[in-house]
């Protein structure tokens, strides 16, 4: 039976480190680990090249190379032989390898040091299973998923997915929908929906599944870990393995230090601390970047090559859906003052906004800063001066101190983020949607207002 390419996926994520080996011009061989194999085509694969190693000097030199890869379930092995073609150190090819890399290497504090120099260019001359393993991996399985309404193809999944996403009648809704519907439909238990912040430098955590309250308002630096990279690059990314990959940057960062050179901090995985499977996907709609899709497992093959498309059409969704609903109600009614809510003599709670960076603090508690920070603050003014409670999306973008563009702005993402920090540290305070680009501010508290010019 003659084995493709595209049936080994699972042997190209590294779960099982695979070997090459090469021989020099007078045919002395060298055997070592592949740090990167990646699947081209049915007749192509190109190897990682991070450092200028013995393998490299030998494929320069005799192109011939025999690499064995593993399947991680059934450890069954796998021979393809080669013929190195061309090194690349730019393209498509070459930027979809490096910001693995890049991913890996800022989470071990090696950004700069442990990089790609070149995607190495290799075609397969033969393929064959290596005899005296197990069972051959069955072939030909479609996925199919166990779901109360049935049997699920990769289709139907998404089908349904899409239905949840398309009913959704606000933002809030699109996004929490899209989360829960890929765990029940798919099993992705943990899942998160980041959008950028204003600075364009970091990305807040928008939307969560699988985290608990602690997901919203969780914030990733751009260029960093698997979400900043996929942010600064726009481009898909899959890692499994990601323990074994951590492992291996860590390794390399001690033999640097080891040689005295200066590296930066380790940066924490965000999400899961021993998360195995991270698939993250940009958001982009035309030219425009709107954020990231991210979701991870503890399991190393929850994610398989299929899901790359798959994703990539539900976040195409997403992005439209985002982009959809920054626009507000075109409502020509204007908010009218209203009394206040009756307050709760029993509570009460002191809110402090730094106008330096707009930065806003309750009961001492750093709650919100930015765009949001300075609506938050507007509202709270409006409502301690003229008892307003009524509130729209379209007054606060015509209100020259925010600093928000008249149209396609991402004032809606800015108003769940707000609420949804309201609800976990100062629940009192709530902003209840009453209509579409319209919400009101519900206090059941004293408020003390000050202001500062810095912290």
């Amino acid at each position: 039976m003659t084995i493709q390419l595209a049936e080994l996926d699972r042997c190209f994520h590294g779960i099982v480190p695979g070997m090459i080996a090469t021989c020099d011009r007078e045919g002395v061989p060298n055997i070592s680990y592949i740090s990167q194999l990646h699947l081209i085509d049915e007749k192509h694969v190109a190897l990682s090249c991070q450092f200028f190693n013995k393998t490299r000097q030998n494929l320069d030199e005799n192109p011939l190379a025999t690499v064995v890869v593993y399947d991680p379930l059934t450890f069954d092995a796998f021979r393809l032989r080669l013929r190195f073609l061309r090194a690349e150190t730019s393209g498509p090819l070459f930027d979809a390898m490096a910001a693995r890399i890049i991913a890996i290497a800022s989470h071990s504090g090696m950004t700069g040091i442990f990089k790609l120099r070149s995607a190495d260019v290799c075609e397969v001359l033969s393929l064959e299973p290596c005899r005296g393993f197990l069972e051959p991996p069955p072939a030909g399985q479609r996925v199919v998923v166990e779901h109360p309404e049935g049997p699920l193809t990769e289709l139907r999944g998404l089908q349904m997915v899409s239905e949840r996403v398309n009913r959704a009648c606000d933002l809030e809704t699109l996004l929490s929908s899209a989360l829960a519907a890929l765990d029940e439909v798919f099993g992705f238990s943990h899942g998160m929906i980041l959008v950028p912040d204003d600075t364009g430098q970091r990305l807040i955590t928008l939307a969560s599944h699988g985290y608990g309250d602690d997901g919203i308002g969780a914030e990733v630096k751009l260029g960093e870990g698997l979400i900043g990279v996929v942010a600064q690059t726009r481009r898909l990314l899959r890692i499994s393995a990601v323990e074994s990959a951590l492992h291996y940057g860590r390794a390399i960062r001690a033999e640097v230090q080891a040689s005295g050179g200066t590296l930066t901090a380790e940066i924490p995985l965000s999400g899961l601390p021993d998360a195995q499977s991270q698939m993250a996907i940009p958001l982009i709609m035309q030219d425009r970047f709107i954020g990231v899709l991210a979701l991870e497992c503890k399991d190393t093959l929850t994610f398989e090559q299929w899901h790359e498309a798959f994703l990539q059409v539900l976040a195409n969704q997403i992005a439209g859906g985002i982009d959809r609903m920054s626009d507000d109600d075109d409502e020509p009614e204007e908010p009218e003052p209203t009394a206040p809510a009756p307050e709760t003599a029993a509570r009460s709670h002191s809110f402090l906004y730094y106008r330096n960076d707009d930065c806003v603090f309750v009961d001492g508690e750093y709650l919100i800063r930015n765009v949001p920070g300075k609506i938050l603050w507007k509202i709270l003014r409006a409502y301690e001066t003229e008892g307003r409670t009524e509130f729209s999306n379209r007054e606060l973008r015509l209100d020259p101190s925010l600093g928000l563009p008249a149209f396609k702005d991402n004032l809606e993402s800015r108003l769940i983020l707000l609420r949804k920090r309201l609800e976990q540290k100062c629940p009192d305070i709530k902003l209840v949607p009453t209509k579409r680009g319209r919400f009101a501010l519900s206090v059941s508290s004293k408020l003390a207002l000050a202001e500062r010019e810095t912290a």
